[in-house]
């Protein structure tokens, strides 16, 4: 799951979920491969760790990095959290159950959302190794070549890297990831939960892309497509570990290797990818959840907010946003 797929499979939310079998490619590298990864990680700002508390005066938040599919390892994670849940004013998900609901009625009224039946199609745009390959990963996650033929390129990539094992059960309710199980106790427990971001978002964050942009998207997903479940097994078990930003830089140095790019186009989509899925969204969360943890405060209470992992570390993390804006940041799984 190599540069933008690394990042769409842990950076978007998503409803699927399974038990994959596979190879833990972190265990398979040299000591060299490994030693590399880990000094890219080291200068990452809170690199390391899914729960953390921000607190800043009265006002406190319950942060967790959440994985976005199913994992019977969530318990644990579920049970620590339960009793902080039952006690909040609000949790806080990149999207809620309406959110979710107004998503799946505009596919249902509107497919070329996802569906481009104007311009020219994906067989059109690839050369034909590059199709062919395309059109097998897919039909390998349930969908023909002629329906491939006209999706959305940032659809596809994502698509590319959930495995086929994942896809086969992602109409299992009991395969939910921890973002829907946070949302499933907070409303047993009749906590509100909000979401931090419209429910169009997906579809605005490759908006302005260029064609070749696009293409870039796809045809850097593709090297690793036919090996998404050693991908899966590999990304999970790092996070976890709470290796967060290994997952990150585990995509980078993949692709260095495997993707058959030069390593300028593929920092180049790294941080186009960062920017898009991480970065910015980033930035628009902490006004929600700042107003959220002041008026928790006047209740006497703190807010949970739960969302993608790989959305904790970095400059433009929430963790260092929090950080600057005078949160004091506390690991609580160190």
């Amino acid at each position: 799951m190599t540069t933008l797929a690394a990042g769409l499979f842990f950076a978007m939310a998503a409803c699927a979920g399974a038990e994959c079998v596979g190879t833990d490619l972190f265990d398979a590298m040299t000591p060299q491969q490994r030693a590399e990864i880990d000094a890219a990680v080291e200068t990452v700002p809170y690199a390391r760790g899914l729960l953390w508390r921000a607190s800043k005066g009265d006002q406190s938040m319950t942060l967790v990095g959440t994985y976005h599919f199913g994992d019977p390892r969530h318990d644990a994670m579920l049970a620590r959290l339960e009793p902080v849940i039952a006690d909040a004013a609000v949790v806080f998900v990149e999207a809620g159950p309406a959110e979710e609901k107004r998503l799946t009625d505009a596919l249902s009224a509107d497919p070329t959302l996802m569906v481009d039946q104007a311009g020219p199609t994906l067989p059109e745009r690839l050369d034909d190794r590059d199709w062919n390959q395309l059109s097998r990963a897919m039909a390998e996650r349930g969908t023909p070549a002629v329906i491939t033929s006209k999706l959305r390129p940032w659809y596809v990539a994502m698509m590319l890297g959930i495995s086929p094992c994942m896809m086969e059960r992602m109409a299992d309710d009991s395969a939910r990831g921890l973002d829907h199980r946070l949302v499933d106790r907070a409303e047993a427990l009749d906590v509100p939960v909000r979401a931090l971001e419209p429910w169009d978002t997906v579809f605005t964050l490759f908006r302005d892309l260029t064609p070749e942009q696009e293409i870039e998207m796809v045809r850097a997903a593709l090297p690793a497509a036919a090996h998404a479940d050693d991908y899966a097994v590999t990304l999970t078990d790092a996070y976890f570990a709470g290796d967060v930003w290994a997952i990150w830089e585990f995509g980078r140095f993949d692709a260095y290797r495997n993707s058959g790019l030069a390593r300028e186009q593929i920092d180049a989509q790294m941080e186009l990818a960062q920017e898009r899925l991480m970065d910015t969204r980033n930035k628009s969360w902490i006004g929600p959840l700042t107003r959220g943890a002041r008026d928790a405060a006047a209740q006497g209470k703190g807010i949970v907010a739960g969302f993608g992992a790989l959305h904790l570390p970095g400059e433009q993390g929430v963790l260092r946003l929090l950080e600057r804006d005078g949160w004091r940041i506390e690991r609580l799984d160190g």
